[in-house]
């Protein structure tokens, strides 16, 4: 017997109320979103670390247009050859931790954010001062990521769901350690 479910959102800001009531393919369409944006990063992450050794200055020092806000901070961050050789670790690391969890759908919300940083720190640095320039794929990317955390992705065919049922004595383990609910999800 198929059942189907439908979700009421209701979100607002001080008079602004937004109600709406997904679609039953809502769920899948979730799972579709945390699959596609995992597995983008994650192919990216692997490609770094599998392909030619991964450098990082090339881009933060000429990769980076000079109307960047983010310039002269990028600029400073590949002088340093001790930074460089952490960030050089760390984005290529994250990249495949961010993917792995995504797909798997284990903490999500903090997976998501950590996807949205980055493609907000490039998308900082591929800015070039246009008006059509605000809007590029990092930005989508980065909305996307967001989406993903806000939907509670890790909730449908994610382990955070069973992570977020799992007891912990008489309690779940989310009533148990309550900050567990902004990374799980």
């Amino acid at each position: 017997m198929a059942t189907t479910t439908e979700t009421q959102f209701t979100s607002g800001v001080e008079e602004l109320t937004i109600d709406g009531k997904s679609h039953p393919l809502s769920g899948l369409f979730v799972v579709a979103l945390r699959l596609v944006i995992g597995g983008m990063i994650l192919f990216a992450g692997i490609g770094k670390v599998t392909g030619e050794p991964f450098d990082a200055s090339g881009y933060l020092v000429h990769g980076v247009d000079a109307a960047s806000p983010v310039s002269g901070l990028y600029a400073a961050m590949a002088s340093s050859a001790m930074l460089m050789d952490v960030i050089n670790v760390v984005i290529p690391v994250t990249q495949v931790l961010i993917g792995a969890a995504l797909i798997v759908g284990a903490f999500v919300r903090l997976a998501a954010l950590g996807g949205a940083i980055q493609m907000l720190a490039f998308y900082l640095g591929g800015w070039n001062g246009e008006l059509l320039a605000l809007f590029d794929s990092t930005l989508v990317y980065a909305a996307v990521f967001f989406a993903v955390a806000a939907l509670g992705a890790g909730r449908v065919l994610g382990v955070d769901a069973h992570l977020e049922r799992m007891q912990v004595g008489s309690r779940t383990l989310v009533e148990r350690f309550p900050v567990l609910k902004y990374v799980l999800g």
